[in-house]
C-alpha cells in the first residue's frame, strides 16, 4: 500500500505534527476558549470528541451533531483545522456535512470489522485524511485489516494512532504501549504516518511528557494530546488532559533526534530497559494473583502454606534454565527467594481475609 500525505495545507511538515483539544466537546464556551488558547500556542489541528463511546449507558456520551457547529466556529475564528471521531455511517455523514478536515476511528471501532467497513463504504470517493487507532487488544493483523478496508475504499490519506492496549492487570499505564506492535507496523509500511496518543497510553497527565519523548525517540510522526481549558472540570477523562500552557511547555522540552544512527544510542537502550522492567512488573503482578488464588485453594482444602518439596523443585529447575540463558545461578536464586517470600506473604494475607 502506498499512502498519501495526511498533512493539511499550511501545516509545517515537521516532527511532531500536533493534534490537540479536549477529550469531549462539552459546551460551546469550553470548546472556543480551549481552541483560542491552543491557537495562541501555535497548534494547527484541533480535536474534540463529539460522540463518546461509553462502556455503560448513563455516562456522558457526547453532545452529538450540535457540537460540530462549534468546531466550524473554531475553524472560522482561529484558522485551525478541526478533527473528530467517527464510529458509524451517520457520524461520517454528519462530519462531512459540517466539513470536518480530518477524521479518526477509535480503538473500539477498529476492533469491529463490520463497523470499519461501514465507515470505509461511506467515505468512498471522499478525499479526507483518516487516522485509525489501534484496536483495544494487541492484534496487529486486526489493525492492518482496518487500514486495508479504508485503503480499498479509495482512501489514501491514512495515518494510525498508537493509543496503547487494554489490560485487566494493574500497570503504570492506562493502556500498555507494547511499543513493538506499532514498530512492526511501521516496518511493514514505512510510509505510514504513526501518531502517538500519550493521553490514553498514560491515563494521567504526569506521564504525557515522558511518553511523548519516547514516541519522538521512536521516530513517530506526530502526537495527539488531550488539552482542556480546565482539565479537573472535564466531563470525561479529566485525569489525562492538560492545559494549553502545559502542552506548550511539554512541546518546548521535547528532544527531536532527526539524525539516523547505525547503532542505538543510550536513550534508546534505556527506553528498552524501561519497557522490559514494566513487562517484568506486569508478569510479577500476574504471578502474585495466581499465588493468592493458590492461598484460597490451600485454605479450602486445609493445606499448609509452605510446600517445601514444590519450592525445592522450583529453585532447581529455574536455576538450571537461567544458567542456560547466561545468567548467574546465585542471582536467580536471590530473585526466586524474593518472589517466594512475597508469594507466601500474599497467601497469608488472602487466607486471613477469607477467615474473617
Amino acid at each position: 500500500m502506498e499512502f498519501e500525505s495526511i498533512l493539511l495545507p499550511g501545516v509545517e511538515d515537521k516532527r511532531p505534527i500536533i493534534i490537540s483539544g479536549p477529550c469531549s466537546a462539552e459546551t460551546e464556551e469550553q470548546v472556543m476558549e480551549t481552541a483560542q488558547k491552543l491557537a495562541e500556542k501555535g497548534v494547527k489541528i484541533f480535536r474534540a470528541g463529539v460522540w463518546k463511546p461509553r462502556t455503560k449507558p448513563g455516562g456522558f456520551e457526547g453532545v452529538g451533531t450540535p457540537a460540530l457547529k462549534w468546531l466550524q466556529r473554531v475553524r472560522k475564528e482561529t484558522g485551525m483545522y478541526v478533527a473528530t471521531e467517527v464510529a458509524t455511517e451517520k457520524h461520517v455523514y454528519e462530519s462531512l456535512k459540517y466539513n470536518m478536515d480530518m477524521l479518526w476511528i477509535g480503538a473500539r471501532t477498529t476492533a469491529n470489522p463490520f463497523a470499519v467497513q461501514e465507515i470505509a463504504d461511506t467515505l468512498r470517493g471522499v478525499d479526507i485524511p483518516v487516522l485509525i487507532k489501534n484496536p483495544v487488544n494487541p492484534d496487529l493483523e486486526l489493525w492492518i485489516g482496518a487500514i486495508e478496508r479504508l485503503y480499498n475504499a479509495g482512501i489514501k490519506k491514512i495515518g494510525v494512532i498508537h493509543r496503547g492496549f487494554s489490560t485487566n492487570d494493574k500497570t503504570v499505564y492506562r493502556n500498555i504501549p507494547q511499543w513493538h506492535i506499532p514498530i512492526e507496523l511501521k516496518r511493514r509500511y514505512p510510509n505510514l504516518p504513526v501518531i502517538c496518543d500519550p493521553s490514553h497510553i498514560g491515563g494521567k497527565r504526569s506521564m504525557i511528557k515522558t511518553i511523548s519523548q519516547q514516541a519522538m525517540d521512536l521516530n513517530y510522526y506526530g502526537l495527539i494530546i488531550e488539552s482542556h481549558r480546565n482539565p479537573d472540570d472535564a466531563w470525561s477523562d479529566s485525569s489525562q488532559q492538560i492545559t494549553p500552557d502545559t502542552l506548550a511547555e511539554i512541546l518546548s522540552e521535547l528532544v527531536i533526534r532527526d539524525q539516523v544512527q547505525s547503532t542505538e544510542d543510550l536513550s534508546d537502550l534505556r527506553r528498552q530497559i524501561d519497557d522490559l522492567d514494566n513487562e517484568i512488573l506486569q508478569l510479577l503482578s500476574k504471578r502474585m494473583r495466581v499465588s493468592r488464588e493458590i492461598g484460597l485453594y490451600k485454605l479450602e482444602h486445609d493445606m499448609p502454606v509452605l510446600q517445601t518439596g514444590r519450592y525445592d523443585h522450583i529453585r532447581k529447575d529455574r536455576v538450571e534454565q537461567a544458567e542456560k540463558m547466561e545468567m548467574a545461578g546465585e542471582f536467580v536464586l536471590k530473585v526466586l527467594e524474593a518472589i517466594h517470600t512475597e508469594s507466601v506473604r500474599q497467601q497469608f494475607e488472602v487466607m486471613e481475609k477469607a477467615k474473617k
